[in-house]
């Protein structure tokens, strides 16, 4: 890989995605990414003209499949696909979760990153190089009460990061996931929120629980990831597939 890559990210307007998106910006890569959030696009639109930013959902394969199409056709290679998309799905027991609710997290999480790596797959196989991430978390690595959609979601992710990178590795290409621990920002406020609100505690015993379990005793920043994700795409980490990247301050208990 050159210095300067060419970056597609899924779910890029907003949280993790976009720190990327601006990460790889500042170091002169070329960005295209999509998002479902048609007010987070036009930001990013009028913040960074330079991107391709597009309106799709992960989950629909028209869509998905149209946007992919679009930044093959322009751009011929990819050297980095970031499958970010992800959704933080119900909390509460299982025997209270609906059917739907249990889809719906598993589509996000699961279905679009199916999608978006058989994509990444063919054209990096006939590239003979290229680099796959996918965005799992600490609860792809732990079990976690009353999230039971989000971590079997995530712990597919492991799996398919596993497998992916014994299909590609004869090819050139890596595969790898990050998992991210408490992240700080609007996104994990709201998980808080839907914590608090099934296990009874208020939104400040949640946080605690999750700060009390880390050894540095700390939630991580979109930043803290993104400087993971740019050692995985830099000629340093040309050796490093098949992993399983804890970025989170050090797990000890999910509980």
């Amino acid at each position: 890989m050159t210095l300067s890559q060419k970056v597609v990210i899924t779910a890029g307007a907003s949280g993790i995605g976009l720190t990327l998106a601006r990460r790889f910006l500042a170091r002169g890569d070329l960005v295209a990414l999509c998002d479902t959030d048609p007010v987070a696009l036009a930001q990013v639109r009028k913040s960074f003209p330079e991107v391709i930013a597009v309106q799709a959902d992960v989950t629909d394969e028209a869509a998905i499949g149209a946007f992919l199409t679009q930044i093959e056709t322009q751009w011929g290679e990819v050297d980095v696909v970031c499958s970010n998309a992800g959704s933080s799905g119900p909390a509460g027991p299982i025997e209270d979760l609906e059917f739907d609710e249990w889809q719906a997290c598993i589509g996000v999480n699961l279905h679009g990153a199916f999608l978006t790596c058989r994509w990444a797959a063919r054209l990096m196989k006939a590239q003979g190089a290229g680099l796959i991430l996918l965005t799992s978390s600490t609860s792809g690595l732990f079990g976690c009460p009353l999230r039971s959609p989000y971590v079997a979601a995530k712990w597919g992710l492991i799996g398919l990061t596993k497998t992916l990178a014994m299909e590609l590795g004869p090819f050139g290409v890596r595969v790898n996931a990050i998992c991210p621990g408490a992240v700080e920002g609007p996104r994990m406020d709201r998980v808080l929120a839907i914590e608090a609100e099934a296990s009874g505690k208020t939104p400040q015993q949640v946080r605690a629980q999750y700060t009390g379990g880390v050894s540095l005793r700390s939630f991580v920043t979109g930043d803290d990831i993104a400087d993971t994700v740019l050692f995985l795409a830099s000629p340093a980490a040309a050796k490093i597939t098949g992993q399983a990247m804890t970025i989170d301050g050090h797990t000890e208990s999910m509980v």
